[in-house]
C-alpha cells in the first residue's frame, strides 16, 4: 500500500526534486515514553514498542508525529491492544515490523524519507517495515480477541506468583517505609498519567478545592498535577518520566525499587540535589502508590488515570498485571475511581438549591429591613435617593 503524503509542518524537503513519500526529521528511541518528552510536531518518531498501547499511542498523536515506524510489532496478536488503531484513525501513517539496523543506520536527528514502507537517508535505504491500515489493524484486533483465553491463563499464572512473592506486602504491609507526610484519616488523591487524567482532574476541582486531600504524583501524573495548578505532596516511582521541575517542587519523594535493592530512580533524583525513600516492591508504581495510602491510614483513596478494567490491564503490556488485580482487592474498599467521585460530588449541590438558597436570604433581609425602625428609615432614605435620581433624570431630557 501506498503512504500518503502528508503536509506537515515542520516537514523539510529537498529542493529541485520530487521524491515521493514523507521527509522529516527523525526522532529515535527504544522507550516511547522517553521519546515523546522530546518529539515535536513534523518528525518522523522511529521506535521499538511491542504492542503499542493506548496511552503512548495518544502521546505520540498529541506531539504531532509525521509517521510512526516501529521496529517490533505494534499489535502481536497477544491481546486486542488499541494504541496502533487510534494512530491511524488520527492520520499518523504506522510502519510495522520494520529492519532493526534503523537503530544503528539512523542517527536522532537525521533527515529521513519515508515511501511505500521504505526508509531512505539521503539517497541510501536504509531499512523497510509493513504499511500499516484500519482494515489490517481490525483484522489483527479480531484474531486477538480470539486468543484472549491464552492471557487470562497468564494472568491466572502471574497472579499466583505474586502472591508467593509479595505475600507480607499484600497481607501485612511488611516493607512499607516510614514517611514524613500525615495521611491518617486524610483522602489521598492518586494521579497516573493515564487515560483522559485532564479531564479527570478538571472535574475533581470542587472536591479538591473542600476536601484538601493528599496529592500523590505516580512518575509523570508529578507532572500533571503541576500542569493542573496543583503541587503535588509525594511523588512515587522510578522517576524516568518525572521533570526536573516536579522533582525540586518540594514534594516528599519515593522511589520504587527492584526487590534485590537496585533503584534506578535514586540516581536521578540524587543529581538534583534531593533525598528519597527507596520503597522495594514488585508490581507496578501505581499499584505500590496505592498500598503506601492504604498502609498510612488514608480514609479514602480516590485514582485518576489508574486501570481498572482487564482491557485496560492488558494493553498497558505488562506481565506484572496481576499485581494490579491483587492491589485492587487488597485496597478496593477505599478506593474510588475519579469519575465517580466529581458526579457523586456534584449531587450534593445542585443549581436550583443555591438559587434557593441566595433567594431565601434576600427575601430574610427585606423583612428585617420592612420590620425593624432602623430598617424604615433606611428605606425611607432609600427611597427618596431613589426619586431624586429620577426628577434629575427627567429633567435631562425636558
Amino acid at each position: 500500500m501506498k503512504v500518503p503524503t502528508f503536509k506537515v509542518p515542520g516537514l523539510r524537503r529537498r529542493k529541485g526534486d520530487d521524491l515521493p513519500g514523507l521527509t522529516a526529521t527523525a526522532r529515535i528511541d527504544r522507550r516511547t515514553k522517553r521519546l515523546t518528552k522530546r518529539l515535536k510536531a513534523g518528525e518522523i518518531a522511529i521506535i521499538d514498542h511491542v504492542d503499542i498501547d493506548r496511552v503512548s499511542a495518544e502521546a505520540l498523536v498529541a506531539c504531532g508525529a509525521a509517521a510512526v515506524i516501529n521496529v517490533a510489532s505494534s499489535i502481536s496478536g497477544r491481546y486486542p491492544n488499541l494504541g496502533p488503531k487510534i494512530l491511524l484513525e488520527a492520520g499518523v501513517p504506522l510502519i510495522d515490523n520494520a529492519s532493526p539496523e534503523l537503530f544503528e543506520r539512523v542517527r536522532d536527528g537525521d533527515v529521513v524519507r519515508l515511501h511505500e514502507g521504505q526508509v531512505y537517508v539521503g539517497d541510501e535505504l536504509v531499512g523497510k517495515g509493513e504499511p500499516r491500515t484500519l482494515e489490517s489493524v481490525e483484522a489483527a484486533m479480531a484474531e486477538a480477541r480470539a486468543g484472549l483465553s491464552l492471557q487470562i491463563e497468564a494472568f491466572t499464572a502471574n497472579t499466583m506468583e505474586f502472591i508467593r512473592r509479595e505475600r507480607d506486602l499484600l497481607i501485612d504491609g511488611v516493607g512499607v517505609p516510614e514517611i514524613r507526610t500525615r495521611m491518617e484519616g486524610r483522602h489521598a488523591l492518586v494521579v497516573v498519567r493515564g487515560y483522559h487524567y485532564k479531564e479527570d482532574l478538571a472535574a475533581l476541582r470542587p472536591y479538591i478545592r473542600e476536601y484538601r486531600p493528599v496529592l500523590v504524583g505516580v512518575d509523570g501524573g508529578a507532572d500533571a498535577l503541576l500542569e493542573a495548578g496543583y503541587r503535588p505532596d509525594i511523588i512515587i516511582g522510578d522517576f524516568d518520566s518525572v521533570s526536573a521541575k516536579a522533582i525540586t517542587c518540594g514534594a516528599e519523594l519515593i522511589v520504587h525499587a527492584y526487590r534485590d535493592g537496585r533503584a534506578p530512580g535514586l540516581e536521578t533524583v540524587r543529581k538534583l540535589g534531593q533525598d528519597a525513600v527507596v520503597f522495594p516492591a514488585a508490581g507496578t508504581s501505581e499499584d505500590v502508590a496505592l498500598l503506601l495510602c492504604d498502609d498510612k491510614g488514608a480514609s479514602l483513596i480516590v485514582t485518576v488515570g489508574t486501570h481498572w478494567t482487564l482491557e485496560e490491564f492488558l494493553d498497558k503490556g505488562r506481565a506484572g498485571m496481576s499485581s494490579t488485580f491483587l492491589t485492587r482487592l487488597r485496597v478496593g474498599s477505599k478506593v474510588i475511581e475519579a469519575k465517580g467521585v466529581s458526579k457523586l460530588y456534584r449531587s450534593r449541590i445542585s443549581a436550583g438549591s443555591l438559587l434557593m438558597l441566595v433567594a431565601t436570604a434576600l427575601i430574610t433581609i427585606a423583612v428585617v429591613l420592612y420590620s425593624a425602625p432602623v430598617g424604615k428609615v433606611w428605606l425611607n432614605g432609600l427611597r427618596d435617593t431613589w426619586n431624586g435620581f429620577i426628577f434629575w433624570l427627567v429633567g435631562l431630557f425636558s
